[in-house]
């Protein structure tokens, strides 16, 4: 008879950081594929210059971490450290190995990021514009959108063919426009009608994030961060979107506005005192680690915290992976700020 592994169950997923921030739907969808696994003392579990994208946590045992540089760090199951990832870099700066029988899991970085991304956003969605009438003229439709500073940071021959290339497409109510899990195909705006913003657990349950009306847009999301649809979105109510094809929003709103440097670029802004370094993920994972003098802004309160900003400032956007981050600079640019992006976001940056 096989043997049937310990799931670990998402009410212990949350003693550590930064799962902890997860809803309690996002803890369950991990706990599903999350499992406990051991190594006996003196095995490897990693070693320094691997670039595996995983965040291991320590259950119980005795883990020593040995950069090559001083006396190796030990770090024990049950303790304050062990609610944080070893060595959360990539590539990694150290080889960890057990001291002794070790219980562990693991998580993978690239859907952890994205339920972060999609838990921070999504009480967030709608776009501050004033909704209280839909917009059924041609060109009034047309000047809710040029508000957004977006366009004030792409040549005026991309606004006109973003004009020019985006189509109508008349909605019933309980119409699907985007569904969880597809590949992303299409920037939308809402002309006529209201929609809703639901996400499917793996237990099956429909949980309801937002609703969105005239003059708000989406769909953004994962043609920016090149991801699957992390939710669907349905109509309410009868209506018009308009809609622009990826390739088109890649070449005519993405490109000119996504802004990126490396980490060397970046340090020499910052150091100039042009640039400030802007970390927009959760609280706990800033404190964990974080690069020198970064002021912290979770993505999921950038929205509402965006005004109280230095406008003449550069700002150095970064997370983990990027993810997060070209969600905050293309926030940030709607918003008129100069933002960019930390390219790899920190798993690229080689610890000194």
């Amino acid at each position: 008879m096989a043997e049937t592994r310990q799931r670990v169950e998402s009410q212990y997923l949350r003693n550590y950081v930064p799962l902890s921030e997860l809803t309690q739907d996002n803890l369950q969808e991990l706990s599903r594929s999350t499992f406990v696994e051991q190594i006996p003392a003196g095995r490897t579990l990693f070693k320094k210059g691997d670039t595996d994208n995983r965040s291991y946590y320590i259950l119980g045992g005795e883990i020593e971490l040995d950069s090559g540089e001083g006396s190796p760090k030990s770090v024990a199951g049950a303790t304050p450290a062990s609610r944080f990832p070893l060595d959360h870099h990539r590539p990694r700066q150290a080889t960890a190995k057990a001291r002794t029988d070790v219980f562990y899991f693991q998580i993978d970085n690239n859907h952890l990021d994205l339920l972060l991304t999609w838990g921070q956003n999504a009480g967030y969605m709608v776009t501050e514009i004033d909704n209280s009438e839909e917009t059924t003229d041609d060109g009034d439709w047309m000047t809710h959108m040029l508000r957004s500073s977006i366009f004030h940071r792409i040549p005026a021959s991309n606004i006109q063919m973003v004009f020019m290339k985006m189509e109508a497409q008349p909605v019933r109510a309980r119409d699907v426009v985007i569904r969880q899990g597809d590949e992303g195909d299409y920037y939308y705006y809402i002309k006529q009608g209201r929609a809703v913003v639901t996400r499917l657990t793996k237990t099956g349950q429909n949980i309801k994030l937002a609703e969105l009306e005239a003059g708000s847009s989406f769909g953004e999301e994962a043609l920016i961060s090149e991801t699957k649809r992390n939710a669907s979105i349905t109509m309410l109510t009868d209506g018009v979107l308009m809609r622009l094809a990826k390739a088109d929003f890649a070449s005519l709103l993405k490109e000119p506005v996504l802004q990126s440097v490396d980490y060397e670029q970046a340090q020499k802004l910052v150091a100039s005192g042009d640039a400030l370094w802007l970390d927009v993920r959760l609280e706990s994972e800033h404190k964990n680690s974080a690069l020198p003098d970064s002021l912290n802004v979770p993505l999921y309160l950038l929205r509402l915290k965006a005004q109280s900003l230095d406008r003449s400032k550069k700002y150095i956007i970064y997370c983990d992976t990027g993810r997060r981050s070209s969600s905050a600079v293309y926030l940030l640019t709607e918003r008129g700020f100069d933002a960019y992006m930390l390219k790899g976001g920190l798993m690229a940056i080689k610890q000194q």
